[in-house]
């Protein structure tokens, strides 16, 4: 249990564990998808090879999408790249970064598919068994009236009653399998040796420097719009609050209610005054409304200066002397 939940916090510490966490699921996905799928071959030299090409193309393409889709990199890059200028000027290093991310991830699951298919060769079988010559395996059922293009088209279908009681069908099912398993491995064997040629290979022709101020970039421009999007929760739930409250004071008549003062008024008025600084001072639909529109159109500048420099309060405190015992800040 401490395992798994070390995991589920690593994949919730940052939208990029999330991304490779749902990258992984859907993975897992298409594993269990492809044990718990039954394929029923058509057995028939017009269609065997279609039908294998299309379990070995539409999941994946399926599987693709789906990783472009829930892929949080997807919004961020094209908010990026589809943004007008306004005062901050693009950097095309940020889009690709994020873009190739983004394929990186959704790529995943389809080759896991793949490599799955590959390595269990049924569909390597129902595809290429009408290549095999027939002429290296012994027992070719001669007494069913059928040619041999048929037959061989058969060889998937173990059910099939031409193959009863011989070994023929698995002998040509063994020797397509051992191809399909070759080029399933040789696949993985040459995506990992890419992978680690590129990590070891691209710190060579690739600044360092200008690498993590991509990076540092495109974590800002995720981190900015979440931290825009819960803004906006928190000022669109404050707003609807005091419309709601509004609303009821409107149907009420005027009146003067004269009580004793409680203790806990301080408190409340302290909590109606976080909810005007949650406002920010935007309290009209038309105010709300350019804001959204001042954010798309003119991002701000990435200079804090301003925010961080503004100047603070400063308390002295002196003896009855005049002479200064310590500041609070």
């Amino acid at each position: 249990m401490e395992r798994l939940k070390l995991v589920l916090q690593y994949f919730q510490s940052n939208s990029e564990s999330i991304s490779n966490g749902i990258c992984i699921v859907l993975a897992l996905v298409s594993v269990k998808l492809y044990t718990s799928f039954d394929f029923n071959c058509p057995c028939l030299p017009q269609y065997n090879k279609l039908y294998s090409l299309g379990v070995m193309t539409v999941p994946p393409i399926i599987f693709f999408f789906l990783g472009v889709l829930v892929n949080r990199h997807t919004g961020v890059m094209m908010d990026e790249w589809m943004r007008p200028v306004g005062n901050r000027s693009k950097n095309p290093a940020v889009v690709k970064y994020l873009f190739s991310a983004m394929i990186q991830r959704a790529l995943l699951a389809p080759m896991v598919w793949i490599l799955v298919t590959l390595l269990d060769g049924k569909i390597f079988i129902c595809a290429f068994s009408l290549s095999v010559d027939p002429g290296l395996f012994s027992g070719v059922p001669n007494n069913t009236g059928l040619d041999v293009v048929k037959i061989m088209a058969k060889v998937p279908c173990k059910e099939d009653v031409i193959f009863q009681n011989s070994s023929f069908r698995k002998a040509v099912s063994r020797y397509v399998r051992c191809y399909s398993q070759a080029v399933g491995w040789s696949i993985l064997l040459l995506l990992i040796i890419l992978g680690a040629m590129g990590r070891l290979i691209k710190p060579c022709f690739e600044d360092h420097a200008a690498f993590l101020q991509t990076r540092y970039w495109s974590n800002y421009l995720d981190v900015e719009q979440k931290l825009f999007d819960e803004t906006c929760v928190l000022h669109a739930r404050d707003f609807a609050r005091k419309c709601v409250v509004q609303f009821f004071e409107d149907m009420t008549d005027d009146s003067v209610l004269r009580l004793p003062h409680p203790s806990f008024i301080s408190n409340v008025n302290e909590g109606w005054q976080e909810e005007e600084e949650r406002l920010h001072g935007v309290t009209k639909q038309e105010q709300v409304d350019q804001l959204l529109n001042k954010w798309y159109y003119g991002k701000p500048e990435l200079d804090v200066t301003r925010i961080a420099h503004r100047p603070r309060p400063c308390v002295t405190w002196q003896d009855p002397g005049g002479k200064t015992l310590y500041s609070d800040i």
